[in-house]
């Protein structure tokens, strides 16, 4: 259950200020536009995963950097599953207007540090990244464990499986969807770290 505690448009308004940016600044850097800044800011909205991404990206910052700035990533090099960060459990349920279904996504210490970033991914039955594409820059890979996860790159489409993979440049538009009756699970990685 997300925590409905944390306040996602306070936490962005501190940012900005602490950045010193204006709204329009801000969106001018992630390109979005700059009503979307105050309407996030004043929580008249949830944003999508791919808009709130977005918008940190003009500050430089990734999703681990908004939402658990007091806890540092431990150092390693081993990782009990209490140790791997949540990046999801603050996200509204579906995490995009025309997602579904609901994503879990927990990252291996400090991506930034490595410069890669390391996942242990949970698709929940319907669960659907939404009809409007997610691309960024980075290259991005990952490993079905169990389930079906319905991969889109640019035209491309491809159920994968248990044993099978992907690997890609994230600059091309893509999609995830799990397409089986049960939980899809999947480790990935991406360089840079896109979340």
């Amino acid at each position: 259950m997300p925590d409905q505690s944390f306040d996602i448009g306070v936490r962005l308004l501190a940012m900005r200020k602490a950045a010193g940016l204006s709204q329009r600044q801000l969106a001018e850097r992630a390109g979005v536009p700059h009503a979307q800044i105050s309407i996030i800011e004043k929580n008249k909205s949830s944003p999508s995963i791919a808009t709130l991404r977005k918008v940190l990206s003009g500050m430089g910052l990734s999703m681990a950097d908004f939402f658990d700035e007091e806890r540092a990533a431990p150092e390693g090099p081993f990782f009990a599953p209490e140790d791997l960060i949540d990046l999801t459990s603050k996200l509204p349920v579906s995490g995009a207007p025309d997602a579904s279904g609901r994503m879990a996504f927990r990252q291996v210490g400090d991506a930034h540090k490595h410069n890669l970033q390391i996942m242990h991914e949970v698709y929940e039955p319907g669960a659907d990244t939404g009809e409007t594409f997610l691309e960024h820059f980075s290259n991005e890979g990952g490993y079905v464990i169990e389930g079906a996860l319905e991969l889109t790159v640019g035209d491309q489409v491809k159920v994968l499986r248990p044993g099978e993979s992907y690997l890609f440049d994230s600059r091309i538009p893509h999609r995830f969807r799990n397409v089986h009756d049960g939980n899809t699970v999947v480790i990935s990685a991406c360089t840079p770290p896109y979340l």
